[in-house]
C-alpha cells in the first residue's frame, strides 16, 4: 500500500494543484461575472422609471385620442379601443404609488393620480353623453377633459423630467462603481493567475529538480566518472523510488570496478611470482584458478543487480546492467574460442544498446539477418569492434541522423557479413594501410585502433585474425566512395570451410 501512495504521489500532486488552481479561477470569475451582472442590472433599473412615466403618457394620450375618435364616428370599434386604453392608462396610474423617490415627487405624483381619476370619470362621463345624445354636455364634458388632459400631460412631462435628472445623477454614480468593479475584477484576476503560475512553479520545481540532480550525477557516471556523490532525495515519490535504484547501481558498478582492479592486480602479481618462483609453480597456478573466479563474482553481483532492478521496478536499469553483463562477459572471452554469428551480433545488440542509454539513443542501429546462418561457427569478437570503428570513426561526429545497417546472408561461395554506416567515410589512404597491416606493423595497427575508450581491438587485429582462422588473405574488405558518405565493411566466411 505504501508503494502504490508514492507510485501515485505525484500524479495526485499534480491533480490537486490543476483542480485547486480551477476552482479559485472559477470562483473568482463567477464573483466578478454576479456583480457585473448585478450592476448592469441597476443601471437598467435606474432608467425604467422613465420609460413607465413615457408609457404613462402614451396610454393617456391613447385615452384621449380614442374618445374623439368615438365622438367623431361613434363605432364600436372605437368604442372598444377605449375601454381597453383607459383600463390600461388606469392600471399604471395605481402603480405611481410604487415609484417614490422623494417629497417633491410624492407630490406630483399624487397630483397626477387625482387628476387622472377626474380625468377618467370627465371621459367617463363624456363617452355616456354621446352615446344618449346629449351634444351639449357630450361637447361641454370634452373641452373640461381636453383641459384636464392638458394639466395631467404637463405634470406627468415635468415628473419625467425630474425623475430623469435624479436618475443621471444616479446613473453616473453606478458607472463609476462598474469602472471600479472592472478595475478590481482585473487586479483580482491577476493576483489569482500569478498565485497560480508560482504553485504551478513550485510544485513542479518539486519534481524536476530532484529529477535534473539525477541527470546531472547520470552524465557523469556515463563520462566514466564513478567518484561521484550519490544524489540525496527525499520526495516519498516515484522520483525516488527511480533515485535509490540509481544510487544502488553506482556502488554497486563501483564495487565491481574496484573487484576487477584487486583481480588484475592479483593476476599480475601471480604472473610474476610464477616467473620468479619456478619451485612454486603448482601454488602459483592454483592461486591462477581461483583469480579466475573473480570474473564469476562480477557476473554474478551483476546478475543480483538486475534481479534487485527488477524487484524495485527499475526496468531500465535491470536491462542496461544485463546487457553490461553479457558484455562483458563476451568481452573476457579467449580469443583462441570460437564463437557463433548468434553470439556475435548479440555482443552488438549488448553495445549498441549501452552506448543508446550513454549517448540518449542517437544510435540508429538496422540488421537484416538469414536466421538459418546464426549457428555458423567463427572467430570470437569479429563484429562488435567493426560497429565500434563505425560508431566512433564513422557516425559520432555528423550533424545528421547516424545509421548502422548489418547484414548476413549467403552467396555461391561465402557467407557475407556487412556492416555498413551512412557516415563520414574512409580515405582510401588509410584503408590501403589498414588492409596492408601485418601483427608486426605496429603503426598500422594503431591506425586500425578504436578509440581510447574501446575494448582496444582494432580492424588490423580482425582482420590477421580471420586470415589465420581461415588460412586465407581475402577475408575481408573496406570501401568509401567518399567524404560523408559513408564506409561498408565485408567479412567473407567461406562455405567450405564448414
Amino acid at each position: 500500500m505504501k508503494a502504490n501512495e508514492k507510485k501515485g504521489s505525484i500524479r495526485r500532486r499534480l491533480v490537486l494543484v490543476f483542480a485547486f488552481s480551477s476552482i479559485v479561477v472559477f470562483f473568482a470569475n463567477m464573483f466578478m461575472y454576479s456583480n457585473i451582472n448585478k450592476s448592469i442590472g441597476t443601471i437598467d433599473e435606474v432608467y425604467k422609471s422613465n420609460v413607465e412615466f413615457n408609457e404613462l403618457l402614451e396610454s393617456l394620450t391613447n385615452v384621449h385620442d380614442y374618445v374623439y375618435e368615438y365622438l367623431n364616428t361613434k363605432t364600436s370599434n372605437s368604442l372598444e379601443n377605449y375601454y381597453r386604453s383607459e383600463e390600461n392608462y388606469r392600471s399604471l396610474v395605481n402603480e405611481l404609488s410604487d415609484k417614490i423617490y422623494d417629497n417633491d415627487i410624492i407630490l406630483m405624483q399624487k397630483n397626477i393620480k387625482n387628476m387622472s381619476e377626474n380625468y377618467l370619470n370627465i371621459m367617463a362621463d363624456t363617452v355616456d353623453y354621446k352615446r344618449g345624445r346629449k351634444i351639449e354636455k357630450y361637447m361641454v364634458n370634452y373641452e373640461k377633459g381636453t383641459e384636464m388632459y392638458n394639466y395631467i400631460s404637463t405634470y406627468i412631462n415635468s415628473l419625467n423630467n425630474q425623475q430623469f435628472m435624479y436618475n443621471s445623477v444616479n446613473y453616473d454614480r453606478l458607472l463609476l462603481a462598474l469602472r471600479y468593479l472592472e478595475i478590481i475584477s482585473t487586479i483580482v484576476l491577476l493576483v489569482i493567475t500569478s498565485f497560480n503560475v508560482i504553485l504551478i512553479i513550485i510544485v513542479t520545481r518539486s519534481i524536476t529538480g530532484p529529477l535534473m540532480k539525477l541527470t546531472k550525477v547520470a552524465h557523469e557516471v556515463a563520462g566514466g566518472n564513478f567518484e561521484v556523490d550519490l544524489v540525496q532525495v527525499d520526495s516519498s515519490d516515484e522520483v525516488e523510488v527511480v533515485t535509490k535504484a540509481f544510487n544502488n547501481m553506482i556502488v554497486s558498478i563501483h564495487q565491481y570496478i574496484i573487484q576487477i582492479k584487486e583481480n588484475m592486480e592479483l593476476e599480475s602479481k601471480m604472473m610474476e611470482q610464477e616467473l620468479m618462483m619456478t619451485n612454486h609453480l603448482k601454488d602459483a597456478q592454483l592461486k591462477y584458478l581461483q583469480a579466475q573466479i573473480n570474473p564469476h563474482f562480477l557476473f554474478n553481483t551483476l546478475n543480483a543487480g538486475a534481479q534487485l532492478a527488477m524487484m524495485e521496478g527499475a526496468d531500465k536499469t535491470c536491462l542496461f546492467i544485463e546487457n553490461m553483463a553479457d558484455f562483458f562477459r563476451s568481452n573476457m572471452k579467449s580469443f583462441d574460442q570460437d564463437s557463433t554469428i548468434r553470439d556475435e551480433i548479440k555482443l552488438v545488440d549488448s553495445y549498441i544498446y549501452i552506448l543508446n542509454v550513454r549517448f540518449s539513443g542517437g544510435i540508429h542501429f538496422f540488421k537484416d539477418v538469414d536466421e538459418s546462418l546464426l549457428d555458423i561457427r567463427v572467430p570470437s569478437m569479429i563484429l562488435q569492434p567493426v560497429v565500434e570503428n563505425a560508431v566512433n570513426y564513422g557516425i559520432r561526429d555528423i550533424d545528421y541522423e547516424g545509421k548502422i545497417f548489418l547484414s548476413v546472408y549467403r552467396t555461391e561461395e561465402n557467407i557475407e557479413i556487412t556492416i555498413e554506416d551512412n557516415g563520414t567515410g574512409v580515405k582510401q589512404s588509410i584503408i590501403d594501410r589498414i588492409m596492408n597491416a601485418k601483427l608486426e606493423d605496429s603503426a598500422a595497427l594503431k591506425e586500425s585502433n578504436i578509440s581510447k575508450d574501446s575494448n582496444g581491438i582494432g580492424l588490423g587485429n580482425v582482420i590477421n585474425r580471420l586470415r589465420l582462422y581461415y588460412d586465407m588473405e581475402e577475408v575481408f574488405s573496406i570501401e568509401s566512395e567518399g567524404q560523408n558518405k559513408g564506409t561498408k565493411v565485408t567479412i567473407y566466411i567461406p562455405l567450405d570451410h564448414h
